[in-house]
């Protein structure tokens, strides 16, 4: 069964330069979107889910905020925040949380560092 990548974000162009260089990367991977924390969320309600790539800044709620919802609905899943806004305050916050922290700009190097920690995690 293949894995599947959830990537979140409120920028249609950033979910293409992900989508994209995650494929790349993972040709046998399975690539769901989303807008919003919300929309995540509902997607992770319905779906077994192995990696996320989450945005921190979007319209209502925050990528922290429902990084923190989803955990607790799906546990296991690797989620990894992708931004820009790179204050020590979000990353202590996404430590505490569990989460790692990979900086924008969505670059085939990112992306291949938010693969390398999934993978890292799952040795």
């Amino acid at each position: 069964m293949p894995k599947t990548m959830l990537i979140v974000d409120d920028s249609r162009v950033s979910r293409m330069m992900i989508r994209s260089f995650s494929a790349a990367l993972k040709p046998d991977w399975r690539f769901l979107e989303a807008v919003s924390g919300e929309e995540a969320i509902e997607t992770v309600g319905r779906e077994k889910i192995d990696l996320i790539s989450m945005d921190m800044n979007m319209d209502g709620m925050s990528g922290m905020e429902a990084a923190e919802k989803i955990l607790a609905l799906q546990s296991d899943v690797f989620i990894v925040i992708l931004s820009a806004n790179v204050q020590s305050v979000n990353r202590s916050k996404a430590d505490a949380l569990g989460l790692n922290f990979v900086a924008k700009p969505v670059t085939p190097p990112t992306i291949q560092t938010i693969f390398d920690l999934y993978g890292a995690a799952h040795a």
